[in-house]
């Protein structure tokens, strides 16, 4: 059986990083959960607070601790199923990382250890110092990691050297500014708090429905709805403007999403639902609203939105200048000490840029400036991602967003009525909402990576240029490793969750104030 080693390593990652992404978001959310709870603490003295807090944040340690077992896996599969991509941009891709590693991982693994043990060893602000330095590294970590994401989808502030044959960096500046990444950045960690709240408040509705911890629940409740509310709506708005740079920087991926087969007349409709045919081009039973599409794309009336069969047309274009390229480069390496002819030098400058789609060639012929129109045009085809997991998978994401404003409105406004037990359905539809924003942050990192295909840096590299040389049949061992592996990490996270969530709370035997020479205060 032949196996493909692209298509096997892809599979690979993409396992993994899903897999990986079950804990991160619940990681972001409740450290900044935790730091909100442990704040009413301290100003008000109640021990209640305390107490939540301790209780939520051992469901945190222990997602904690299988979110970063996972992260470091991710990252050794760089240089093991990924070799040439790591070799081409590791000088701009990997000082994120670094500095993940040592500003954020490091600071957020320090304090996680004093916010367990330091509960009775330091002050309430030094503890509680302890916990916004947690969710600040959980941040961070997130910042750095999308820094370095968002460049592939962006690839800003580097250049290619000939002599070198790799990507370098020119301006820091503009790769840690990246516009993309500063949105995907702001639009994950609001996702991460959405999946935080989500859980939290249907954890509290379960132990409602159970006549359970009672007090914690409703306050625990209460901060989840507010903060959720709060967290949806910035995740629909931030997501808008993810879409918008999309628009200027990935067209074909926004062009995939929407199904949008030709250029459609100004301003462009929205498709609600449908059902595209990538062989045929068309999209069948689309249910459409005017204008709307136009509006979210490029918020203007007047812009077009470029459809999948001109992108094509363009692309052919890039590649026949990629193809110039590509010769120029080979005659510069040629040369050597020699010199390169002023010429040549000139036609690197211009199609320089262009460099990777005359790699797009290369599944096809060894050499890209024997390519026929055929095969350019095949290529320029390679350009579409799979149109249909995209469209629907985007609109899941999308619904599931603006369910989630539904939800938290509907929460907060009980909590402020105190009427949150009134409702028993409600609180078990909020349990079986605990899996949604999981199944929204998969869609959505999903629409991210599948979406930018075949391109493992946007317009710079194609992803088959960027494996390493193993054999396929190491691959699929190495994937059905990682199978079995996490497939016990998962029983075992789920078990300890579970346990603790049936334990729940810890009772605080101590009372909330001693007499001290005939006065109350407040008891440590």
């Amino acid at each position: 059986m032949e196996l493909d080693i692209v298509a096997l390593s892809r599979l690979q990652f993409a396992m993994t990083a899903l897999y990986h992404f079950l804990f991160v978001p619940l990681t972001l959310g409740l450290s900044v959960l935790l730091a909100i709870m442990e704040t009413v603490y301290v100003m008000t003295g109640r021990r209640i607070w305390r107490q939540m807090t301790k209780f939520w944040g051992t469901l945190f340690g222990i997602n904690f601790v299988l979110g970063v077992a996972t992260g470091i896996v991710m990252e050794f599969q760089f240089g093991m199923n990924w070799s040439y991509y790591s070799h081409y941009v590791g000088d701009i891709f990997g000082a994120p990382l670094a500095i993940e590693g040592m500003m954020a991982f490091f600071l957020e693994a320090t304090f996680v250890g004093l916010f367990f043990f330091g509960w009775d060893k330091m002050s309430r602000v030094g503890h509680l110092i302890a916990t916004y330095c947690v969710a600040l590294g959980s941040n961070l970590s997130a910042l750095w990691i999308l820094i370095a994401n968002g460049w592939m989808q962006n690839p800003v502030g580097a250049v290619f050297n000939p002599q070198t044959m790799r990507m370098e960096i020119a301006n820091f500046y503009d790769v840690i500014f990246n516009p993309v990444a500063q949105a995907k950045f702001v639009h994950t960690v609001s996702a991460g708090y959405v999946v935080a709240s989500m859980f939290v408040l249907g954890v509290s509705a379960w132990y409602l429905l159970k006549g359970r911890h009672i007090d914690i629940a409703k306050r625990s409740m209460t901060v989840a709805a507010s903060f959720g509310l709060a967290a949806s709506l910035s995740v629909v708005v931030l997501g808008d403007e993810s879409g918008y740079l999309t628009t200027e920087h990935q067209r074909m991926k926004l062009a995939a999403m929407e199904a949008i087969w030709h250029t459609e007349e100004v301003p462009a409709p929205f498709t609600v639902v449908g059902f595209p045919d990538q062989d045929a081009r068309k999209t069948y039973y689309s249910v459409e609203i005017p204008w709307v599409g136009g509006l979210i794309d490029t918020r203007s009336l007047t812009t077009p939105v470029v459809g999948i069969e001109e992108l094509v047309e363009r692309a052919k274009g890039h590649i026949a200048r990629g193809i110039l390229a590509y010769d120029a480069l080979q005659k510069i390496r040629a040369a050597g000490s020699a010199g390169v002819p002023p010429e040549v030098t000139k036609t690197f400058e211009e199609n320089g840029n262009l460099l990777g789609y005359a790699l797009l060639l290369k599944p096809y012929l060894d050499d890209p400036r024997q390519a026929t129109p055929d095969q350019i045009a095949k290529a320029a085809w390679d350009t579409v991602p799979e149109v249909a997991p995209l469209f629907w998978t985007f609109r899941i994401m999308v619904a599931c967003g603006f369910y989630f404003i539904a939800f938290f409105l509907t929460f907060f406004v009980l909590s402020a009525r105190r009427q949150l037990t009134r409702f028993p359905l409600l609180l078990r539809v909020a349990v079986l909402s605990i899996p949604l924003p999981w199944l929204a942050a998969e869609c959505g990192w999903f629409v991210a990576e599948f979406g930018r295909q075949p391109w493992i840096i946007e317009g710079i590299l194609p992803t088959a240029s960027g494996v390493s040389s193993l054999g396929a049949w190491t691959v699929l061992m190495t994937i059905c490793g990682f199978a079995a592996i996490y497939t016990i990490l998962f029983i075992i996270e789920m078990t300890l969750m579970v346990r603790a969530i049936k334990k729940g709370p810890e009772p605080d035997t101590k009372p909330e104030a001693v007499l001290v020479d005939n006065r109350l205060v407040p008891a440590e």
